[in-house]
């Protein structure tokens, strides 16, 4: 006799279980939860739900708003985890020589610099709005990756590392600039305790001490002096990463860093990036129309993201290549090369992001930036994998 087989009530559960575990281990998981993240907000923010949606940010906790725990709490996590791949990614990883940082760096330069000129050829004029013209700078990584990890082998592995080397500096230019430009109301005696938080935490890595309690600990301390300096808290995360150190990086068991890395992604992917897409994604769109995206903030922003990123990565990648600085991408065509340039335009974590510091306190300009920023990534997204996936077929 054969053995007693599955029921058959268990083989959906099982199915269903073996799917759930096949898509979070996916490289585009949690690109994908974003964007559907973002479009439950966009759905509850234009509904009869909105006005219950729009109040639950503002309840207010321990002297700050839900908005502001996510936004300046939960987003501090995430840029401990940016902070740690840049750390380990310059240390040992694909930016470990000048070689290799030549072109995803130079193309991350060109893919900040020109969207902010777009921007502000639309805003120069208007002292209201030419403060948000780091808003298209900033490419989101997992939106991007997400996209080009579903056209799968159809795109050489080696514009995938170009696409992940460049997003990496890409959000080191946005924590400077967040640092430099967006910073105000500046307490002394806050700014003296934050760094003599900084000093302890380099004094911990210079005594070699791998325990990551003590640096945690002070990171905290750190986030809530900063908090209250005028600097953005979410600093505080990138300071913190980069006093903890590396260690063994072929162990993960024996390095502080990659360890607290590999805790932080599945938390940072599929949870904090996903509520900040959700807190800051709805807009209401009631009384828009096709007048409005000619405004100059969603004009600015949606054409920096859109043509401002493609020019200005692909131009700047091709001065590289040209000049012999760096290679063409193993197995990659200069029309491969282009797609992957449009996928930079979208910017929607770091965007939205930059663009609440911009014009905090000003709803009515924020959503102008929702729509810019919704706008441009989409067609972002969609231009460049239809680009991508036309060589494929080509070839």
């Amino acid at each position: 006799m054969s053995s007693n087989p599955t029921p058959q009530s268990a083989r959906p559960s099982s199915s269903a279980t073996t799917f759930i575990i096949r898509f979070f281990a996916a490289e585009s998981a949690g690109g994908i939860v974003l964007m559907i993240a973002a479009l439950v907000a966009l759905i509850v923010a234009n509904s009869p739900l909105a006005d219950s949606y729009f109040a639950a940010l503002h309840i207010k906790a321990l002297g700050l708003s839900l908005e502001h725990w996510i936004n300046d709490g939960l987003m501090a996590v995430f840029f401990l985890l940016v902070g740690l791949e840049i750390k380990r990614e310059m240390l040992a990883g694909q930016l470990a020589t000048w070689g290799e940082r030549a072109l995803p760096g130079l193309a991350a330069l060109g893919g900040m610099l020109v969207p902010a000129l777009v921007y502000l050829a639309f805003n120069l004029n208007n002292p209201d709005t030419v403060a948000g013209w780091a808003i298209p700078s900033a490419t989101d990584i997992a939106f991007a990756l997400g996209v080009l990890s579903l056209l799968g082998k159809r795109v050489p592995l080696s514009l995938k590392i170009f696409l992940s080397a460049l997003a990496i500096l890409d959000d080191l230019g946005a924590v400077l600039i967040i640092a430099l430009f967006y910073s105000s109301g500046l307490s002394l005696g806050m700014l003296l305790a934050s760094a003599a938080a900084v000093a302890v935490l380099v004094i911990l890595n210079r005594l070699g001490v791998r325990r990551l309690l003590p640096y945690l600990a002070v990171g905290g301390l750190l986030w809530f002096c900063m908090l209250h300096s005028g600097i953005h808290a979410t600093l505080a995360g990138v300071i913190l990463a980069l006093c903890i150190p590396l260690g063994d990086s072929e162990d993960e068991a024996r390095s502080p860093l990659l360890y607290l890395e590999s805790k932080l992604h599945p938390w940072v992917a599929f949870a904090i990036v996903p509520i900040f897409g959700f807190a800051n994604a709805g807009v209401s769109l009631a009384g828009i129309s096709a007048d409005n995206l000619l405004d100059p903030i969603p004009l600015g922003v949606a054409l920096g993201l859109l043509v401002g990123k493609q020019v200005g990565v692909f131009s700047a990648a091709a001065l590289a290549i040209r000049s012999g600085l760096a290679p063409l991408p193993a197995n990659a065509t200069w029309l491969q090369l282009y797609g992957v340039a449009i996928l930079c335009g979208i910017g929607f974590t770091m965007s939205l992001f930059i663009g609440t510091l911009a014009f905090a306190g000003s709803e009515h300009l924020i959503s102008e930036v929702k729509v810019g920023v919704l706008v441009g990534s989409i067609c972002s997204a969609l231009l460049g994998a239809a680009v991508l996936s036309s060589v494929a077929r080509t070839r």
